[in-house]
């Protein structure tokens, strides 16, 4: 009985057993029309089988740079044969730039190929000028030879090892490419012999069996489904990768931030960017001497140089908390307020700005609200730091409210964003008392991460605000947490326009 074979391995086959030395994989794939790397597949099943013997050849693949293809299509000589005959022409000393002058070239062309002049012994020096030594014009150097040679090969010559290590060609290799008329590299050639034992299989019979990858209505009502093979789907084989467009990766750290506390029952706030010191830094009493407010930390704006303050009311007892505390206790912080200061224009220095103005906007509980945005600070731009970055902050409004509540929604956030692991560092800020520091820690990985503070809002912040009962706050770093999920070091990679990184960054982690 013949033994059945596919198109391809038939096709492979057939030829195989016309030929009778082992023939490159290439010239076989051509002979047949077949792609290359289908001949080498057939060929490799067949080696497997015991039918045949790959052969290996190592080649020097020469081919033609720009300079070179040039010089082939102007049809001239190499340079240095030239400037000899113009030298025998001549019969007399002649300097660089009169033999550049001759030959119309600039002068640094023939500088060059002073060195090529001398070696083929076509001129010597004599002082700073050159005189023609009565070289074999007749004769072919082997460089001349070797570009010849790659020329009436269409400009790609594979030299066998041997022959491209001979002494000649080795030089004249190296010299050719020294002035970029031609490139090198090492190629792997491999051939293909049948052996006795697919000669055999071929003299016992083969028969072509068609495949198919699927059925169609034509095979149905011919009845042609029964003379061809289907073929198997194979789900171990690797795919073309495909590159879907897809939401950059910091942008969707930020959408899930969103989606995390609107599914707590939050709701979205948003300000603006050009914010007052008032709303930035007096609203949150800071004190107007703080370090955070020299130019060196915060941007200020020219124009407009000078921002309206809200109602009187509001400043005045914000004012009043700012010298001696006013209503609320404190002693405040004991100086001059001034609301020309406070009438200062940044570029927001947090996302608090725009929480804080929320509990001046509506004082009374409950309310649950967060902000997703830019901040900026004059920051120096490192592998962690960037005068602009997102930071999302949020605040509860609640009579009931506790630390306790503060720090399980601060670890049930963490928990959607991907992060099983969190911490809490007592800490200080300017504008909550108790206050924590968070840290998370990703699966599988033994260090933590300081990624934001957290507290609750002081009398002095919330009670000009008309404010009555607890307010929890948190201010939240998101490009640092984009730079734990994605395992970057450097923070400037996330607004790098690196494609590579971009298209294999998976759409679920």
């Amino acid at each position: 009985m013949k033994r059945q074979l596919l198109s391809e391995p038939y096709h492979v086959l057939t030829h195989l057993g016309t030929l009778e030395s082992p023939t490159d994989i290439k010239q076989i794939a051509e002979a047949l029309g077949f792609d290359q790397s289908k001949v080498m597949a057939v060929c490799t099943g067949f080696a497997e089988e015991g039918w045949g013997d790959f052969q290996a050849s190592e080649f020097t693949e020469l081919s033609l740079e720009e300079d070179g293809q040039a010089l082939i299509e102007s049809g001239a000589p190499l340079l240095e044969r030239q400037l000899a005959e113009v030298l025998k022409e001549k019969q007399t000393a002649m300097t660089t730039p009169e033999l550049a002058e001759a030959l119309g070239i600039p002068n640094q062309n023939v500088g060059r190929t002073l060195r090529f002049l001398t070696s083929k012994k076509y001129a010597k020096k004599e002082g700073k000028a050159l005189v023609w030594a009565d070289g074999d014009l007749d004769t072919q150097h082997a460089d001349e030879l070797l570009l010849k040679r790659i020329a009436d090969a269409d400009g790609q010559l594979l030299l066998p090892e041997d022959e491209a290590n001979q002494k000649d060609n080795a030089q004249a290799i190296k010299t050719l490419r020294s002035r970029n008329y031609v490139k090198a590299r090492t190629r792997t050639q491999r051939s293909f012999l049948l052996n006795d034992a697919g000669r055999a299989v071929l003299k016992e019979g083969i028969e072509e069996v068609r495949e198919v990858t699927q059925l169609t209505e034509e095979m149905l009502l011919s009845g042609d489904w029964k003379n061809v093979t289907f073929r198997e789907y194979d789900v171990t084989l690797d795919v073309a990768p495909v590159f879907p467009g897809k939401m950059h990766p910091l942008r969707r750290v930020l959408e899930e931030t969103r989606r995390a506390f609107l599914s707590m029952g939050f709701a979205e706030i948003r300000g603006p960017y050009v914010e007052s010191a008032f709303w930035d830094f007096d609203a949150l009493f800071q004190p107007q001497d703080h370090p955070a407010r020299e130019m060196q930390d915060t941007f200020y704006l020219q124009r407009p140089g000078v921002y309206s303050l809200p109602d009187r009311e509001l400043v005045e007892t914000v004012r009043r908390t700012h010298e001696e505390g006013g209503d609320t206790g404190s002693t405040g912080w004991r100086y001059k307020w001034s609301e020309e200061k406070a009438k200062q224009v940044v570029l927001r220095t947090h996302t608090t700005a725009v929480t804080v103005d929320a509990c001046h906007r509506n004082p009374e509980p409950p309310q649950k609200v967060f902000c997703v945005g830019r901040v900026f600070r004059r920051e120096t731009i490192d592998y962690k730091h960037l005068p602009e970055f997102h930071q999302v902050d949020g605040i509860i409004v609640e009579k009931n409210a506790s630390f306790a509540n503060l720090l399980g929604t601060l670890a049930e956030f963490y928990r959607q964003m991907g992060f099983d692991e969190v911490k809490f560092r007592p800490a200080f800020f300017p504008y909550t008392e108790p206050s924590v520091e968070v840290f998370v820690r990703m699966p599988g990985r033994k260090e933590w991460f300081e990624l934001g503070g957290a507290g609750v809002f002081r009398p002095e912040v919330v009670q000009p605000m008309g404010v009555k009962v607890p307010v929890l706050a948190w201010g939240l770093g998101l490009e640092r947490l984009a730079m734990i999920r994605y395992e970057i070091h450097d923070i400037r990679e996330l607004y790098l326009s690196h494609l590579g990184w971009l298209k294999e960054n998976a759409l679920c982690r």
